[in-house]
């Protein structure tokens, strides 16, 4: 049973979301909360194991929410899934690079949002990795884009797989690719996010674009 937190401090969206997901077989809802201050409290209170964040609210926003409750998570820490409109705003980015495990459109279909909150439960790193591909080439860009990370540990291999990650592809088709086992596949990518102190697939592709390891359009 995964359990969903579900967090907008829009009254309609909510609770179409908690009733879509609470029709889904295999999902519990796990609470509701209508700013980021409530969904801090309740994730600490029902550890759930997917929140659905929404990022412009009033009070506190989605991406200091986001950073409160990976970093008061005692067990596995929640899966974030940021709810967006995706206007390319900066709130998108910050929450990747807090910690976010990946995007959900607002006018997705249900079919699309359940295939979401799977995707990110079962332990894939990255939900919809054409979307994040596009946000990060678009603040890539920019000029005062820092370059912290450091890519001299990483071995060649790894530094392949975490190009085709930043590219937008999936474990099975990385895989195919370099002519690996998925399960080596990942072994690489959890070796890169641990010698880059990553906590999540979405800040490796963060990584691999301000690093300049990918270019935008490359």
């Amino acid at each position: 049973m995964t359990t969903v937190l579900v967090v907008d401090d829009q009254y309609l969206i909510r609770a179409g979301l908690v009733a879509l997901l609470r029709a889904a077989p295999g999902v519990e809802v796990a609470g509701e909360a209508s700013d980021g201050a409530e969904a801090v409290a309740l994730a600490a209170e029902k550890a759930p194991d997917v929140v659905l964040m929404d990022i412009r609210m009033p009070g506190m926003n989605g991406i200091e929410a986001t950073e409160r409750i990976l970093a008061q998570a005692t067990g596995p820490a929640p899966r974030i899934l940021v709810l967006t409109t995706f206007d390319l705003d900066e709130y998108v980015y910050g929450a990747l690079r807090a910690g976010a495990s990946g995007f959900l459109l607002k006018d997705s279909g249900p079919e699309r949002l359940l295939a979401a909150v799977a995707a990110v439960s079962g332990g894939d790193a990255l939900f919809a990795p054409s979307v994040t591909r596009r946000l990060v080439e678009a603040y890539a860009r920019r000029p005062e884009c820092e370059r912290p990370a450091d890519l001299d540990a990483l071995t060649s291999r790894e530094l392949e797989v975490l190009k085709l990650i930043a590219r937008g592809l999936s474990n099975p088709e990385i895989a195919d690719r370099l002519y690996i086992s998925e399960a080596t596949v990942k072994t690489h990518l959890n070796r890169t996010m641990t010698k880059l102190d990553l906590g999540s697939r979405a800040q490796a592709v963060v990584v691999a674009y301000e690093t300049g390891l990918v270019t935008p359009g490359g």
